[in-house]
């Protein structure tokens, strides 16, 4: 993808976005900064041609109370895992991926998207040969009664489970993300 305008905004609020969250450790601060420093070697660091890693944005989806959130078992990977993946051309933020992504990938209308990340997770992938997801992980509550539906093309399985309670097979990444967005739901209550 070239970078014209729509690039530019995406990679703006993405740095916007980096440069403003405050970490709540010294591991999530130094990957914060890896973060700023990609984008600011990486023109196209938000999209998926980036090879040397992209930004990409997920959600962990919970119910209001923080009890429980929905996972989907990943289809190439076969984790259980939140929502999230590859920014798009539409997106005009990282929290409108974010969104987007879960929004698409559970089936559940109306999900509240809490406006700042809760964590920030780099991990290696496949996608163009091998190279890295800069995840930036957001919190997405659930209306109470929601129910989410699988879209075949976008998971192997999908559920609620109980946020102190995942299914295995899952990763310390997941884990920590549910745990944060748990809280967090419970505070934004």
């Amino acid at each position: 993808m070239s970078v014209d305008a729509g690039t530019r905004d995406l990679h703006a609020d993405a740095r916007e976005v980096l440069a403003s969250w405050t970490a709540p450790d010294a591991a999530q601060e130094e990957l914060r900064r890896t973060y700023l420093d990609h984008l600011d070697r990486h023109p196209d660091g938000v999209w998926r041609s980036c090879l040397p890693g992209h930004v990409t944005a997920s959600a962990a989806i919970v119910d209001p109370d923080g009890t429980r959130t929905v996972l989907a078992l990943h289809r190439k990977i076969r984790l259980w895992l939140q929502t999230g993946g590859h920014c798009e051309s539409a997106d005009a933020a990282l929290a409108s991926a974010a969104l987007r992504e879960a929004t698409e990938e559970s089936g559940i209308a109306d999900l509240r998207l809490l406006p700042e990340p809760v964590r920030l997770d780099r991990h290696w992938v496949g996608c163009g040969g091998g190279t890295w997801h800069l995840d930036v992980q957001y919190v997405a509550i659930a209306p109470p009664d929601a129910e989410p539906v699988r879209d075949p093309a976008e998971s192997d399985d999908l559920g609620w489970f109980p946020a102190d309670g995942l299914p295995e097979p899952t990763d310390a990444a997941c884990r920590a993300l549910v745990a944060a967005a748990a809280a967090a739901a419970r505070r934004a209550t």
